[in-house]
């Protein structure tokens, strides 16, 4: 390595270590600390819109699906699968009460008589007992078929509703198959289902509230979201918690409650899903994607439940008079409902209907999916929830801009997930500290390391496309260490069995996030630790690897290739991209930017959830890999234009695109971070004097500010003039 070169990698090493070291001290360190209070934060890091979504633009998705549906909907009103050309689980109560919906709204009356026979082949199915429900799931027919009734009554005649609510009488025993068995998140789906069949006059209501009060105290209901650090739903069916299922339960329980649901646990199971759906809000990525891991991780409609829950939760908030956290609920919801129109096909004769899993494979290879996993009955769950959140949307709520586009914080999940959220202005980062070991469906759902990088405005999938894992392979990908071994590397995701990363927060601002994962052998085996440093801002991410130990250090880049459609990559020297070709794709790529001496070299290709990802690994002699990861959108610089602007500071760093300076970050739209004193390098008369150290946000246009936001009171002056700040309250000039 060259005196230069080596003077370079050493700076980029001290100003980190600096940087790190100042934070540390001004805030401490702590894997569960809060830092500043991010949620009250409502400046964000770049140029900020609603999506106006409407409830009418949801229920054209809804009737999308159903008219794609009804062409596979028998003389007996049975929904066949057109891959397992058979009735299959719930997919034909769900569509009755999606095209009840439609029908209620006054639209597609021609399919009047195929709602009306989907509705008598579901409801005579459940009257006859789980034995004659397709695939024993009865418990999902009570909730969708119950509050269909209600949907229906205008448009047939009394005696055909009062032969539905007699065959919806049936005790839920006879329904449930395996009833005492059945404790995960199946048992959530009887509990809502229940109370709405007290409310509709089909059941007792002490027997209602006793089969939900035995569902929370003796069926582990409790214990699985009272026993979680953050009150998410812990299903129990995979390795690592999934938070794709966590949803499911989460939001029966919701349901429950904003039902009006009123027994003995009534207000403990409230307190429980408000708080953990709260969380949630820090999870959900940019793009409005929920966030991965766990089985059925990476289905589209997983980002539905979430627009779902999002949904109930802005009517309830604003019902209770948080009009700004509603706000942010509504967006989060909107945010959910443009992620799943990435897969929505168009595409004869599926022009209306969804991709399962999220990519543009033929269905018929099931790319993603678990055994449950059909055309029909996930369909149906898309349209079903989709359907709930329509009619949840009662009233006008102006949209505020969610947490995950607000940023500024790092938050750790309960062990059983093992995994953690990072962001800052809109960027995120979503980092596995610990990896499947123990197979569900032969299938790895969680790949130890950093499976997403997400950014507001940016198409998420392109990097690292949450990762991959393969169980029968033992190979598995993710943006992480690789472990140098006798034969040749080793990626750290092949290596969940043996290692396992600690987190370690180092600085939370709404700008500017630093932490630390520190992945190290947790068998007799031993091995090499790695420490993985991250400095998140609105514009990218800094990362350094290093190691204490004497060992050759590798990183590797997952590159999405082929998600069904080819991508265009590339690996140069010191860096790598991908991106969707013109016509594919609106301009959106994601850079890996290696910024000291290395070599990149493609492997060969692992298939994921998503598609298929090319690994790349960056090799070094020096003493850490330091790397630039660059969402860039269509309008912003080139990658090869900010790798080269790229400038290493005693404090922090500098590029085109924005600088870190210790614990304060200017950017293209937005600058702030703690401290007493703000300068814009393009115009000293652009500068911020605070009478006292504070968390602070400005957005400007070309250094000229146009408003600012603190953490507390205090006074400012900009330009000659003193302004008075409250705490969290947004000053416009």
């Amino acid at each position: 390595m060259s005196p230069t070169r080596r003077t370079f990698v050493k700076q980029v090493a001290s100003g980190l270590a600096c940087s790190t070291l100042l934070t540390m001290n001004t805030l401490g360190s702590s894997a569960r600390g809060k830092g500043p209070v991010v949620g009250d934060f409502h400046l964000t890091a770049r140029p900020w819109h609603p999506l106006t979504t409407s409830a009418a633009d949801i229920l054209d998705a809804v009737e999308g699906i159903c008219r794609f549906t009804v062409q596979h909907q028998d003389d007996d009103g049975a929904i066949i699968d057109p891959f397992l050309k058979r009735e299959h689980q719930y997919a034909t109560p769900y569509f009755a009460h999606a095209m009840g919906t439609v029908l209620h709204a006054g639209r597609s009356m021609d399919l009047l008589d195929a709602g009306v026979l989907a509705m008598e082949r579901a409801t005579r199915a459940f009257s006859q007992g789980h034995k004659n429900i397709p695939d024993g799931h009865g418990e999902f027919f009570i909730a969708p078929l119950t509050t269909a009734l209600a949907l229906y009554e205008t448009l047939v005649d009394e005696a055909r509703i009062a032969v539905w609510r007699e065959r919806l009488s049936v005790d839920v025993r006879q329904v449930m198959k395996g009833m005492r068995s059945r404790t995960n998140n199946w048992r959530t789906y009887p509990m809502k289902g229940e109370w709405l069949r007290y409310q509709a006059g089909l059941v007792d209501r002490g027997a209602a509230v006793a089969f939900i009060e035995d569902g929370w105290h003796r069926r582990s209901q409790r214990e699985r979201i009272a026993g979680d650090a953050w009150n998410l739903y812990q299903d129990w069916s995979s390795h690592r918690q999934s938070h794709a299922v966590e949803a499911v339960g989460r939001g029966n329980l919701l349901a429950l409650v904003a039902s009006g649901y009123d027994g003995p646990s009534a207000s403990e199971i409230n307190a429980l899903v408000e708080r953990g759906t709260e969380t949630s809000l820090w999870l959900q990525d940019p793009s409005g994607q929920c966030p991965p891991n766990g089985r059925t991780d990476n289905h589209v409609f997983n980002d539905v439940l979430y627009q779902l829950i999002f949904e109930v939760m802005a009517e309830r908030t604003a019902a209770q008079g948080d009009h700004y956290r509603a706000g942010q609920y509504r967006r989060a919801a909107q945010l959910a409902f443009q992620s799943i129109q990435r897969w929505k096909r168009h595409d004869e004769p599926w022009t209306g209907s969804f991709y399962v899993t999220k990519n543009f494979f033929d269905p018929a290879r099931r790319i993603g999916y678990q055994p449950a996993s059909q055309y029909s009955n996930y369909n149906g769950a898309v349209m079903y929830h989709l359907a709930e959140a329509y009619h949840a949307r009662q009233s006008a709520i102006e949209e505020q801009p969610a947490p995950a586009e607000l940023g500024g914080f790092v938050r750790m999940m309960d062990p059983r997930f093992g995994s953690v959220v990072a962001n800052a202005g809109g960027m995120q980062v979503f980092v596995n500290l610990k990896g499947d070991t123990i197979p569900k469906y032969k299938i790895f759902w969680t790949p130890l390391g950093a499976v997403r990088f997400a950014r507001t405005g940016w198409d998420s999938r392109l990097g690292p496309s949450d990762g991959v894992a393969l169980y029968r392979e033992q190979k598995g990908l993710t943006f992480g260490p690789a472990v140098r071994e006798r034969t040749g590397w080793r990626y750290l995701a092949a290596h969940a069995k043996d290692y396992e990363g600690t987190l370690r927060i180092d600085f939370e601002h709404p700008l500017l996030v630093k932490f630390t994962v520190v992945y190290a052998p947790i068998t007799g085996s031993g091995g090499a630790i790695y420490y993985h440093h991250f400095v998140v801002t609105p514009d990218g991410v800094l990362t350094r690897l290093t190691s204490p130990h004497d060992t050759e250090l590798g990183l590797t880049l997952p590159l999405l290739e082929n998600d069904g459609r080819a991508l265009e990559t590339a690996v140069e020297a010191r860096a790598a991209s991908t991106k969707y070709p013109d016509g594919l794709g609106n301009g959106d790529a994601q850079h890996y930017l290696l910024l000291n001496e290395g070599v990149l070299a493609p492997g060969a290709s692992l298939q994921s959830t998503y598609g298929w990802l090319k690994p790349v690994l960056v090799t070094t002699p020096a003493d850490s890999i330091d790397l630039f990861v660059y969402p860039k959108s269509a309008a912003d610089p080139a990658g090869v234009a900010v790798q080269e602007s790229f400038v290493q500071t005693a404090t922090g760093f500098r590029t085109l695109l924005g600088e870190v300076d210790g614990t304060l970050y200017i950017g293209r739209f937005a600058a702030g971070g703690f401290g007493n004193r703000l300068e814009f390098r393009q115009d000293a008369t652009s500068k911020l004097d605070f009478d006292k150290p504070c968390n602070f946000v400005a957005q400007h246009i070309n250094g000229s500010i146009t408003a600012i936001e603190s953490d507390r009171p205090v006074t400012v002056t900009y330009k000659g003039e003193k302004l008075a700040l409250g705490a969290f309250e947004p000053l416009y000039l």
